[in-house]
């Protein structure tokens, strides 16, 4: 009506007042003009952060605050800021992206979900266990894998939830995955029987434990893959193992197992318990090279036979070898030297991406490139072999000055050979002074230095006090009536090398 004001009945307004956002209901308040710099700054935070929030950063969209929205959720108008801003001398765009920045940071760390895994493998023959798991927050991508799995089957491996025995599931729930494909009757027994079972009950034991958080029952749920053999057929060998399994595997992924430095010890010693074989890496110089110049196949298969065993040795397919067999050659000296590393000396001055794939293939441990090759055949050498994972042997046989060759190289070789050819023996020096002016040039680099030539004892031992890596032999040792004798010659040479076989190894854990 006109002339009359619009009266709002007392009870109606305190009802709709629940309704409406904070902010909006300390627009009534009068705001007093701030007194100093820091007021205006500490007032410009809490309004822009709440315009953040209701602008939706707590759902992850990047956005600053505005002049315009921070004067309303102050209650006064944008003008009116803008003078305060200009009297203080504060610069809005510059708080808003500290307010900005500060408030997803907090929002993204508090978005953090749990998300740990956990690894065990226990037992032998058939009813060996070997378990996978993740454990998580149900809101994180664990309750997503959870939820998935349960709903999405699988012909012949479909999830089902793990019960300690039908209707009494533990906490936190757990899904059991079969990793074999379920083909029978017989093969579902063993998972909804044995497996099912030692999944459940060791995590309700882990709980009783202390292992899993109590407090996080509801919250955490488990996904488990289970490896069942389809020949296991011991019903308490594969609950016993896979309850094991389970436990230790839940108790590695709350401690998060294993630590960078358990990884970086073992990883070198470790020998996978299926291969069969072990895969070798020069972690632990000095190592003695047995060069294998001689082009007949079946003599070198003797020669090998007679080398004592040790971690220290290292075999290469010398270039004749490969000339008169090819690369298939390191194939063939794998037969009797299965877990020893094994060098291609190639040679190569061309096509070093070709060269390196060759011998690759035949399972080459590391290949070797002639140092007078141009730079873009050693650059395409050495990046070829570091890419599929085996190392770059650089010879500088006849190089005049080795260091400024190593400089100009995008990436460095694993190995550098100084080398005198056997044509040039004739008792000189084989460059033992450049061994540690290379050290110095190269200190950054990672690299073994070996040297090659007319290697007898005497002068392998003055190698290594020069700190040579690797001793590189021929004659003495595939030439000598005991080959035996004349390779414990230089393994006995310092107490290290004497440590020829690695105590620690660890096969199985």
């Amino acid at each position: 009506m006109m002339g009359t004001s619009l009266q709002i009945p007392t009870v109606l307004y305190r009802t709709a007042s629940k309704d409406i956002p904070q902010w909006l209901r300390m627009s009534n308040r009068d705001v007093k003009k701030p007194t100093s710099k820091e007021e205006l700054i500490s007032m410009l935070t809490d309004a822009a952060k709440k315009e953040i929030e209701i602008r939706g950063l707590s759902r992850k969209k990047s956005t600053k605050p505005t002049v315009s929205g921070t004067a309303k959720h102050l209650n006064i108008h944008r003008d009116t800021l803008y003078t305060w801003l200009k009297e203080f001398n504060v610069d809005f765009d510059e708080i808003s992206g500290e307010i900005s920045t500060n408030l997803l940071e907090s929002v993204e760390t508090s978005k953090k979900y749990a998300y740990l895994i956990g690894e065990a493998l226990i037992g032998e023959g058939n009813e060996v266990a070997h378990i996978d798991l993740l454990i998580g927050d149900k809101e994180g991508p664990v309750g997503e894998a959870f939820a998935l799995g349960l709903s999405n089957l699988s012909v012949g491996h479909t999830p089902l939830l793990a019960v300690i025995r039908p209707n009494l599931p533990p906490k936190p729930h757990t899904l059991l995955v079969p990793k074999v494909t379920v083909k029978n009757l017989e093969d579902a027994g063993k998972i909804f029987g044995p497996a099912q079972a030692a999944v459940a009950k060791a995590v309700a034991d882990a709980v009783e434990e202390g292992l899993v958080p109590k407090d996080k029952l509801d919250d955490w749920v488990i996904v488990c893959s289970v490896f069942v053999h389809p020949e296991a057929g011991d019903y308490r060998k594969i609950y016993h193992y896979n309850y094991g399994a389970t436990k230790l595997a839940l108790k590695r992924a709350l401690a998060k197992y294993p630590t960078l430095e358990k990884i970086l010890y073992d990883k070198d010693r470790a020998k996978h318990p299926v291969m069969g074989f072990r895969v070798p890496r020069l972690w632990r110089p000095p190592y003695v090279q047995i060069s294998l110049d001689i082009p007949e196949l079946e003599r070198n298969k003797k020669i090998i036979a007679q080398i004592p065993k040790s971690d220290r040795i290292i075999l290469e397919a010398g270039t004749p070898l490969i000339k008169r067999y090819g690369t298939k050659v390191i194939s063939d000296l794998r037969e009797i030297a299965k877990d020893v590393f094994v060098i291609a000396d190639l040679k190569t001055l061309d096509v070093g991406k070709v060269e390196v794939d060759l011998a690759y293939e035949e399972t080459a441990d590391a290949v070797v490139a002639a140092g007078l090759a141009p730079i873009e055949t050693l650059d395409s050498f050495i990046h070829e072999a570091k890419r599929l994972g085996i190392y770059a042997v650089v010879d500088m046989l006849n190089v005049e000055d080795s260091l400024a060759k190593l400089k100009p190289l995008k990436e460095f070789p694993d190995v550098v050979i100084l080398h005198r050819g056997i044509d040039q023996e004739t008792g000189r020096s084989i460059g033992l002074e450049l061994i540690q002016e290379m050290r110095q040039t190269f200190k950054d680099k990672k690299f073994l230095i070996a040297v090659a030539g007319g290697i007898v004892p005497e002068t392998a031992k003055e190698a290594l006090e020069k700190g040579a890596d690797i001793i590189i032999v021929g004659r003495y040792v595939t030439q000598s009536k005991d080959i035996e004798r004349a390779v414990r010659d230089f393994l006995e040479l310092t107490p290290t090398m004497r440590e020829d076989v690695d105590l620690f190894r660890v096969h199985v854990e």
